[in-house]
C-alpha cells in the first residue's frame, strides 16, 4: 500500500488504475511475488508476509539488472540481499550508480515497533534483524553515506540474563563500524527542523572510512568533537579491541551543549527553526470547516516541495463520521487541556476504571466547563453528581487518546485515526488524513493512496493511508538530513 501511494507521487503510475486496464508499471517491480506482473491487482492486495521465494514465485528482477535505475522495488530485503549475493552483475551495476559513479546517500528506517516505548519492546522480535540487513546491504553497494533512522525508544537499554542491558542502538552502530562506516549517533526531534510535531528520532549517520581523512581538513571545532568518539570508536573496532558502552555517544538535542554542537556544524539543519516552534494551528487551522486562518507555513511547506512531486490538487480530506458519545468523549478531553494536570490525571483515571472517585476539588475545575451535551449542544453540568454520571457514560480502555493543543506542536503522530481528536470546540472530531499529513510535513499535492484505514487480523500486514501518514519520516526532518548529508558531500 505504501508502494502504491510512492508510485502515484513519485513515477506518477496509478497502480490502481494500471490493474483495471490489465496493464503492467514501469517503475514499480516487486521482488517476489505469488502474481505474474500482469495480476497488479492481486499484487496490491498480497500478504507480503507470504511472498515466496524467489525460485518458487515471480519476480521482476532481471539478471543483467537494467530496469531497477530509477525503479520502486517492493519486498523483502533479506530475498533482495541474497539475489545480489548471486548476482555479480547486478551488485557491480547498483554499486557504480549505474554508471555514475558511486551511491551517495543509502537511507532507511528498518520497522521499529519492537524498539518503540509505545510497542512490546521484544528484543526477540524477528523484525530486529532488518536493521543488520540494511549494514549487510550497505557493505554490498558501498555507498558514500548511509542513514538510519529509528523511534527514540532504541536508545532505552533492554533488560536480559543477570539484568545485563542490552543497547540496541550500540550493537547496531557496532554493525556499521564493521562494514566499514564511522557512525555517528543523533537523537533528534523534528520539531525543531520545522515539523509541527514534538518528534524525537534516533539517527545513525554512517560516513565511510575512507572518506574520513578527506573531510577531517575541512572540520571546524564543533565537528571534531562530534566525531572524535566515532572515529576512535571505529579504530577500535578495526583493531579487534574490546568495546565498551562509553566509547560511543549519542548526541542530544535536548542537551544545551550538544546542541550547541548541532548548530555550529553541518548538522545545522537540523535545529533551523527552534523559536517559536510551528503549532498545530499554524499546521491545521486553514483545514477546519469555516476557518479564515491563513497558513504561511501550508505555503513554506508547498514552496518547498513544489519540484518532488507532480499532484497539484487538495486530497485525503475527507471527514469521519463519529457518533455522539465518541463526541461527547473527544469534547471532554479537548476541555481535559484546560484544568490542572491533577485533575486531568483523576478524571483519566476514573475514565479507566482505575479509580472510583472525583474530588471536590476536580469538579471545582469542571464546573464552569462547556461540555457537549445529549442535545448536541455545548452546556455546563448543574451539580458533581451529573458531572460523574457524565464520565460513567464514557469510560474508555484507551489511554493514548487526547486532544491537540492548538498553540503547541502536536504529540508525535501515530498510525491509528483516533488517538488525537481536533482542538476546536465545533471540530469534535478525529483528524483526517491531510490534517495528520499536514502535522508530518507532508505538502498538500501529496496524494496518499489505497484504503484509508484497516483493522483486526488485516492490520498485520496492511499499510492504509492513516498508517502510512505515521509511519513516515516527516519530510521537512528528511530534508534537513538530506541538507546535512549535501554538506558533507559538497566537501569531498
Amino acid at each position: 500500500m505504501a508502494a502504491e501511494t510512492y508510485a502515484f507521487n513519485f513515477f506518477n503510475e496509478d497502480l490502481n488504475s494500471i490493474s483495471k486496464n490489465n496493464g503492467i508499471p514501469n517503475k514499480t517491480l516487486w521482488i517476489s511475488s505469488s502474481f505474474p506482473a500482469s495480476q497488479i491487482s492481486n499484487r496490491l492486495k498480497e500478504n507480503p508476509f507470504k511472498h515466496p521465494d524467489l525460485h518458487s514465485g515471480f519476480t521482476d528482477l532481471l539478471e543483467n539488472a537494467e530496469n531497477l535505475n530509477g525503479s520502486l522495488l517492493v519486498g523483502n530485503i533479506i530475498q533482495l540481499n541474497q539475489w545480489l549475493l548471486n548476482n555479480k552483475l547486478a551488485l557491480n551495476k547498483i554499486r557504480n550508480a549505474f554508471g555514475n559513479g558511486e551511491i551517495d546517500l543509502l537511507s532507511g528506517g528498518p520497522p521499529c515497533q519492537s524498539f518503540s516505548m509505545a510497542g512490546l519492546r521484544d528484543k526477540e522480535s524477528e523484525k530486529n534483524s532488518l536493521p543488520w540487513e540494511f549494514a549487510c546491504f550497505a557493505k554490498m553497494v558501498k555507498p558514500k553515506v548511509i542513514l538510519l533512522e529509528n523511534v527514540s525508544g532504541i536508545l532505552r537499554p533492554f533488560k536480559v540474563k543477570d539484568n545485563f542491558k542490552y543497547y540496541a542502538w550500540f550493537e547496531i552502530a557496532k554493525a556499521f563500524a564493521k562494514v566499514g562506516y564511522v557512525p555517528l549517533c543523533l537523537h533528534v526531534n523534528a520539531k525543531f527542523a520545522g515539523v509541527p510535531q514534538n518528534r524525537p528520532r534516533f539517527i545513525l549517520l554512517g560516513l565511510r572510512k575512507d572518506l574520513i581523512s578527506k573531510l577531517e581538513i575541512s572540520f571546524n571545532e564543533s565537528e571534531i568533537l562530534l566525531l572524535k568518539k566515532s572515529i576512535n570508536f571505529f579504530k577500535k573496532m578495526e583493531l579487534n579491541k574490546n568495546i565498551i558502552y562509553e566509547d560511543l555517544i549519542c548526541w542530544d538535542i535536548k542537551n544545551s551543549e550538544h546542541f550547541k554542537l548541532f548548530n555550529n556544524s553541518f548538522l545545522n539543519p537540523l535545529v533551523a527553526k527552534v523559536s517559536p516552534f510551528i503549532s498545530v494551528f499554524d499546521a491545521i487551522d486553514d483545514l477546519r470547516r469555516g476557518s479564515k486562518s491563513h497558513s504561511n507555513y501550508k505555503i513554506e511547506i508547498s514552496r518547498i516541495f513544489k519540484n518532488v512531486v507532480s499532484q497539484k490538487i487538495l486530497s485525503n480530506h475527507e471527514l469521519r463520521a463519529n457518533n455522539d458519545t465518541v463526541k461527547r468523549r473527544f469534547r471532554l478531553y479537548q476541555l481535559l487541556n484546560q484544568v490542572s494536570n491533577s485533575s486531568k490525571i483523576n478524571v483519566l483515571n476514573f475514565l479507566a476504571s482505575k479509580v472510583s472517585t472525583i474530588s471536590n476539588d476536580v469538579w471545582l475545575e469542571f464546573s464552569s466547563l462547556k461540555f457537549y451535551n445529549n442535545y448536541g449542544k455545548n452546556d455546563i453540568f448543574k451539580n458533581k453528581h451529573e458531572f460523574i454520571l457524565f464520565l460513567k457514560a464514557h469510560k474508555t480502555k484507551k489511554r493514548s487518546q487526547r486532544a491537540l493543543l492548538a498553540d503547541q506542536p502536536a504529540p508525535a503522530a501515530l498510525s491509528i485515526p483516533d488517538d488525537a481528536c481536533h482542538y476546536h470546540p465545533k471540530e469534535l472530531r478525529t483528524l483526517t488524513v491531510r490534517e495528520m499529513a499536514r502535522i508530518q510535513s507532508f505538502p498538500d499535492f501529496f496524494q496518499f493512496r489505497s484504503k484509508v484505514t484497516t483493522g483486526g487480523k488485516l492490520r498485520k500486514f496492511e499499510v492504509p493511508q492513516y498508517t502510512q501518514v505515521g509511519n513516515a519520516v516527516p519530510p521537512l526532518l528528511g530534508r534537513a538530513l538530506g541538507l546535512a548529508v549535501v554538506n558533507l558531500l559538497d566537501r569531498l
